[in-house]
């Protein structure tokens, strides 16, 4: 028999499930492991901060519907807490494995020592401590099990530095196919639900489907598509669901952004309203009045039935898969006729006017207004472009104005609303799609967060084109700040060269102040085969979302985000 160490079993496990990269940064708790790991051929990411990692390790996830996972050592993870939390809210598929001092040690004061267990319980689905290394492989398959049941999320696993150097016989290990432990969780409706759905549905005279991230995790909106075009519903998306059924789609009304879309805010006329993979949560108002009216009526569909009813009852909920359940509608909807309903020109009109509002300030003026850059922007994108943004108003301009027309190309902060992801997810998105362009839209106080991540984008050759609005402040607090308090505190930021940041560390990097100067800036950016920014200098102005949390702040009322 021959002998294996626990690093070995950790390599192979994840072989298993079909992981290729690793995203980490090295210490002295988990060299045993990466020191395998490099020899059994995986790609190691190594950034500058643990939490860049496990940001890369979150998008890679969501982006391929693989496990992503992430390695570090102990005061590694505790930098990794962030990154789990943000992982948490965007109910990514995530691994998380650090190392920690030898079991003997543990409880005495060893070095570096802290409850990962404990402290990552609140931000996985699942915690753990390996202790024997013959049950690597086990508790690896038990993790990604709970990382894929219903709705996704992290977990993770603390493995002592003796654990991964311990020897043992193989033949004495079990291991486990992902087919074997993790099995397809796809599910259907009765028909008794489908049935009454669909009831529901023919009554119907204002409708509106939301899809939401769990919506996406078939990979593909045909199934949808079809039910739409039977029935003639209109659609909006949020979410990682956003391009699943096109933005173009005849019967797409957009992205679900009260704040941004001005379709969406007819949710308060809805009299049907059909949540795919999305919750009960603020971004609809908890679905409660006045955000959704008493009186409209709920059906629910979801892969974790837990969250079904949440905040409001449902007329009918279904757990299950999002595509097949949308089959199963469209099959039952194809046996009934559907009348082309005025709502649908309504929320029409309303993205007609949004899309004018947007047009009327993208005026050629230095300094520049975010919605020209947008505006910019969005003549030299192309449909299969990957977009990341991260969060503030520069942001918040551009996702009101752009279109999402293809699956994996939008990609946002999740409800936990944290800084500074855009960088890393752009970095993944572009390992993931090595033949598509990605785009990253940053502030500039966003970009403080992990912007020496382009020294890891230079490193590892990604080359990605950020793209940040600059206006030397914290924008968006800024703003809720004037219209609620009256006066700024701590959001001023200074006009800093953060391209020269960039040129420092190996990318390209230009300072742009002028509108004449972006269109050849940009041409520029998306011609290197390097990682680019272009500090781009803008005006502060408040954006619609800004307006609606300065009035979610004076209402205290449960505004939709």
């Amino acid at each position: 028999m021959s002998k294996v160490t626990g690093s070995y079993l950790i390599s192979k496990s994840l072989k298993m499930e079909g992981v290729e990269n690793i995203f980490t940064l090295a210490g002295d708790h988990v060299l045993p492991a990466l020191d395998v790991m490099a020899d059994e051929g995986f790609h190691i990411y190594d950034t500058r901060h643990e939490q860049a990692a496990v940001h890369m390790a979150d998008a890679w996830g969501r982006l391929t519907g693989k496990i992503g996972v992430a390695v570090y050592t102990t005061p590694g993870f505790a930098n990794a807490i962030p990154g789990l939390a943000n992982a948490f809210h965007s109910e990514s598929p995530l691994l998380s494995i650090s190392g920690c001092a030898e079991l003997e040690e543990l409880g005495r004061g060893a070095m570096q020592e802290i409850d990962q267990v404990g402290m990552a319980a609140p931000t996985t689905k699942y915690s753990r401590m390996v202790t024997d290394p013959k049950r690597i492989p086990d508790f690896i398959a038990e993790a990604i099990r709970i990382a894929f049941d219903g709705r996704r999320g992290p977990v993770h696993l603390t493995i002592p530095v003796d654990v991964q150097e311990m020897e043992v016989d193989e033949d004495d290990v079990t291991f486990y196919r992902p087919s074997e432990y993790r099995p397809n969780q796809s599910s259907k409706a009765s028909n008794s639900q489908i049935e009454k759905a669909i009831d529901l549905m023919k009554q119907a005279k204002k409708p509106l489907i939301i899809l939401g991230s769990a919506g996406s995790y078939s990979g593909s909106g045909t199934e949808l598509e079809r039910l739409l075009e039977t029935t003639k519903f209109p659609l909006m998306t949020e979410g990682d669901a956003r391009g699943l059924v096109a933005d173009t789609h005849p019967y797409s009304r957009g992205f679900f952004d009260s704040a941004l879309n001005k379709a969406a805010r007819r949710i308060r006329e809805t009299d049907l309203l059909i949540l795919m993979g999305r919750k009960q949560d603020l971004i609809v108002g908890y679905a409660m009045a006045p955000v959704v009216p008493k009186e409209a009526k709920i059906i629910q569909i979801d892969p974790d039935g837990s969250v079904i009813g949440r905040n409001r009852g449902v007329d009918v909920g279904i757990v299950g898969d999002i595509s097949e359940i949308s089959k199963q509608l469209a099959d039952e909807a194809s046996k009934h006729k559907w009348p082309e309903l005025d709502w649908l020109d309504v929320l029409k009109n309303d993205q007609e006017s949004q899309a004018q509002d947007l047009k009327e300030i993208a005026l050629e003026e230095s300094p520049m207004h975010a919605a020209f850059v947008h505006e910019s922007v969005a003549k030299q994108l192309k449909d299969d472009d990957i977009l990341v943004f991260d969060g503030g108003d520069f942001c918040h301009f551009g996702r009101a104005y752009y279109q999402s027309n293809v699956k994996n190309s939008w990609w946002y902060l999740p409800t936990l609303g944290m800084l500074g992801q855009a960088l890393p997810t752009a970095m993944a998105a572009k390992i993931a799609y090595p033949d598509r362009r990605v785009i990253m839209f940053t502030g500039d106080g966003a970009f403080g967060f992990n912007g020496l991540e382009y020294d890891t984008a230079v490193r590892h050759h990604i080359p990605i084109v950020g793209i940040m609005g600059n206006d030397s402040a914290w924008g968006i607090d800024r703003q809720i700040q004037l219209g609620v308090f009256g006066k700024t505190v701590a959001t001023d930021l200074l006009p800093s060269r953060y391209d020269q940041v960039v040129k420092a560390l190996g990318g390209h990097g230009e300072l742009v102040e002028h509108p004449a100067e972006l269109p050849d800036a940009l041409e520029r950016a998306f011609k290197l085969d390097r990682p680019a920014l272009l500090n781009v200098r803008i005006r502060n102005e408040i954006s619609p979302r800004a307006e609606a949390a300065v009035s979610r702040w004076k209402s205290h009322t449960p505004e939709p985000m």
